[in-house]
């Protein structure tokens, strides 16, 4: 073989090697092939490519100058320099490296695209433009594309993914379209889909970045957890030296409850991007979540002083609950919400966030306002239909009937038991959870959307595609068996071996019946709180995802309504099944309720359930600084302050208020007392 062939080959395995992540062993090759051909342009370029994803920017940097001044008219140097520059922020000299490229002939229109990222990010607008001007030109796919996403931006997904589609028909290989594709199906709630089209775009193009960071995005979606960790990993390999590529992996290092080393994770993201407003807030994020509020205030607001029109910011503060703005913080955020041109997520955030501050203040009316001004925007943002809600719960009324629930079972022995929290959110399940978690024997996880996705299977499960719970009808032993036992499976991933574990969904209040049928070994203790406080508690609250019934006090009302109904249900079907457990009972005489739910658990009493504030466990909800303070009383009948502006939710529940004491009925309601009966 002569040197030539030997020095391509060479050159092909390094490459082979840099495209399956390994940048270590393609330097090395380009190194060995340098010694004796030193004035390569080519290998020059891949071993800059390698460094700079094993981030030694420096020496990156100095192979791709000495591949310029060999060939001064090869405009891939200042492609990779470009790009280099771009992912750390230093866009004047990515510009100035992309412009260079084109100047030299480069026809990729991707160049183009990354010119006008350098370039928006940069402040300059119409220059951004005219570069994606021309990339279109280049690319008519990249047009199309282009359009489509348009559309897909305006609503307009079937239109968008029939582009999509076409352009796929005519190159079957085509990973933006691909990609892209998937994107719809994320939309659409089909992550399976969108999995599958996605690990056939890393099949094709294994070094996509975009393609893997959607790909992490998507099994994190799906709670795929381990399956998350492996792609980020490799994202980081692929993309080192893009902060973001870290930034995932910090998220998939939370979700994997691994918080320090999700914090080192983000710490590498601000190290090739000191300002950078996610890796600021995950780190932020990950400290509260461990109970480093300190820490967690810090880079919070050191995300506020370099990103201050990162407004998500502004409510992480304002939803650590026990936090203080000062008045320059105040007026600031008061003057950001009124600015022309915020947008509506901006407006959520800050809204959201002034309503506590003003209740921190006592300034109620002005802190009501705030809210219903949150909830307002957040509705629009949201489907909720209260007629549909009705209706599957009436379902569930007519078929998980006393018999139902009493039908035969698979005799399943499982290694550990579910405590299921369920009720209303904001009715103090966290508290309730602080307290079981400190128990040696229970291991406390986090509000698991298992169950739902397991009941979410039924359909393949039944070979019928009826829903739910209409599904439940086609259930049998086996089939019982088998939900409880993907249950298990699921959880497991969150469990270390505990008899008993939690799991804090309110919303599996809707599914008790089912879940005695498919774990008969699972415990049940309801949250509950005084009617208003629980529906005020919610409409305050801004989630990340989910409750759509919270953000309007008519639908609150409603909600609670059916709640009442199903858990009567339950008490019917299942008699002693459920423990309620009252807020204020709990907050009056701490030590009688400790003993009431280690009774109801079959768990045999231990002091340090009584210091739960004491015990050092992750918390990721938004009562998480507050179960890390004893015992408080201050949160009890906080409705009465706002009492004036819930007229639509009193309403509604006035039939069930009426069974309240003197002492918890609304002013407008006063009359009619009778004693309380505890029923609510």
């Amino acid at each position: 073989m002569d040197s030539s062939q030997n020095q391509r080959q060479m050159f092909d395995r390094a490459l082979a090697f840099l495209k399956n992540g390994d940048a270590e062993m393609a330097e090395q090759l380009c190194c060995d092939i340098l010694l004796d051909y030193p004035k390569d342009a080519n290998v020059l370029c891949l071993s800059g490519r390698a460094l700079i994803k094993l981030g030694r920017h420096a020496d990156a940097e100095e192979r791709l100058r000495d591949a310029a001044s060999i060939y001064p008219t090869f405009p891939r140097p200042h492609v990779y320099l470009g790009e280099m520059f771009l992912a750390q922020g230093k866009f004047e000299n990515a510009i100035k490296e992309f412009r260079r490229a084109v100047e030299l002939g480069d026809t990729d229109s991707n160049t183009r695209i990354k010119l006008g990222r350098a370039l928006t990010m940069h402040g300059d607008g119409d220059s951004a433009r005219e570069a994606l001007s021309e990339s279109m030109q280049l690319s008519p796919d990249r047009q199309m594309l282009i359009k489509a996403f348009e559309l897909e931006n305006t609503g307009k997904e079937q239109e968008a993914e029939k582009i999509y589609r076409n352009m796929l028909a005519r190159d079957a290989e085509n990973v933006e379209a691909m990609r892209l594709l998937a994107g719809i199906a994320t939309k659409q709630n089909q992550h399976r889909n969108a999995e599958t089209l996605l690990n056939r775009v890393i099949e094709l193009a294994p070094d996509f970045g975009k393609a893997l960071a959607n790909l992490v995005v998507n099994q994190l979606e799906q709670e795929k957890v381990t399956a998350a960790l492996g792609t980020a990993k490799r994202l980081t390999r692929v993309a080192a030296d893009n902060p973001d590529s870290h930034l995932y992996l910090g998220s998939a290092y939370s979700a994997a409850a691994l918080y320090k080393e999700a914090i080192d994770a983000y710490k590498k993201a601000l190290r090739l991007a000191p300002t950078h407003p996610g890796a600021l807030a995950g780190i932020a994020h990950s400290y509260r979540t461990i109970g480093r509020k300190e820490d967690a205030i810090k880079f919070y607001r050191k995300c506020i002083d370099t990103n201050p029109f990162f407004t998500e910011t502004y409510w992480s503060l304002a939803n650590l609950k026990t936090f203080r703005f000062t008045d320059t913080e105040f007026q600031t955020m008061e003057e950001m919400v009124k600015h022309p041109d915020i947008s509506d997520e901006s407006q959520v955030h800050l809204y959201n966030a002034l309503g506590l501050e003003h209740e921190n203040r006592e300034n109620y009316d002005r802190a009501f306002e705030c809210f219903a001004k949150c909830n307002a925007v957040r509705r629009r943002q949201e489907y909720y239909d209260p007629a549909e809600t009705e209706m599957v719960h009436d379902d569930i009324v007519e078929i998980v009937t006393e018999k139902f629930v009493n039908q035969p079972t698979a005799d399943v022995g499982y290694a550990a038991a579910p405590i299921f929290i369920i009720g209303l959110p904001r009715s103090g399940s966290t508290l309730l959870e602080q307290i079981l978690a400190s128990h040696s024997m229970v291991e406390g996880t986090h509000e698991l959307s298992d169950l739902g996705r397991v009941i979410n299977q039924l359909p393949r499960l039944i070979k019928k595609n009826e829903r739910y719970p209409k599904s439940l009808l086609d259930l049998d032993v086996q089939k019982i068996g088998q939900m409880g036992q993907a249950y298990m499976e699921r959880t497991s991933q969150y469990r270390s071996g505990s008899p008993f574990f939690t799991d804090k969904n309110p919303n599996n209040f809707a599914h008790v019946g089912l879940v005695h049928l498919i774990l008969p070994q699972a415990i049940f203790i309801n949250a509950r709180r005084h009617p208003l406080d629980s529906c005020l508690g919610s409409f305050k609250q801004l989630f990340a995802k989910g409750q759509t019934f919270s953000y309007d006090l008519a639908e609150l009302g409603d909600y609670y309504v059916q709640y009442c109904r199903l858990m009567d249900h339950w008490n019917n079907v299942l008699p002693g099944k459920v423990l309620d457990v009252h807020y204020e009972d709990v907050v009056a005489d701490l030590d009688t309720q400790v003993h009431r739910i280690l009774d109801h658990c079959g768990l045999p009493f231990e002091e340090q359930c009584l210091t739960f504030h004491e015990t050092d466990r992750a918390v990721k909800t938004a009562s998480s600084e507050q179960v890390r303070q004893p015992i408080y009383s201050t949160s009890v009948n906080l409705w009465r302050n706002y009492e004036s502006h819930l007229d639509p939710v009193i309403d509604i529940l006035a039939p069930l208020l009426r069974k309240m004491s003197a002492q918890e009925l609304p002013d407008k309601l006063a009359e009619n007392k009778v004693p309380c009966t505890r029923g609510l």
